[in-house]
């Protein structure tokens, strides 16, 4: 059975740093990543990460302030939320690409999602 496993959510003040973590079981894994959707607006790419090189891509939102990085032997994921803000306030889902497709990192449809973890940040 394929699973994700995601922790590291939380309430947080506006510039406190925040570390999500996603393992990822029964199942290959080519590409993860994490969405967030926060209330009452659209899905939104975040960052992702190949496990086959070292390939990764941030959502403009995010740069300079969150890093993704993976642990193979693990095969999980992390996400480093430095300097939050309170726009960054969503459910944030890990994401997984079985088999890397060659798309764009945010255009890739991935095959599991996770169940969500909630990140708040107030001013």
């Amino acid at each position: 059975q394929v699973q994700l496993a995601e922790s590291g959510g939380g309430s947080v003040q506006a510039g406190d740093s925040l570390r999500l973590s996603c393992t990822a079981s029964g199942t290959a894994v080519g590409v993860m990543g994490w969405f967030r959707q926060a209330p009452g607006k659209d899905r939104e790419y975040v960052a992702a990460i190949r496990f086959d090189r070292p390939s990764l891509k941030y959502s403009d939102s995010v740069k300079g302030r969150f890093t993704i990085s993976r642990d193979n032997s693990k095969r999980a994921v992390y996400l480093q939320m430095n300097n939050l803000k309170p726009e960054d306030t969503a459910v944030y889902y890990c994401v997984l690409k079985k088999a890397f497709s060659g798309a764009p990192m945010e255009q890739v449809r991935f095959d599991v999602w996770g169940q969500g973890t909630q990140v708040t940040v107030s001013s």
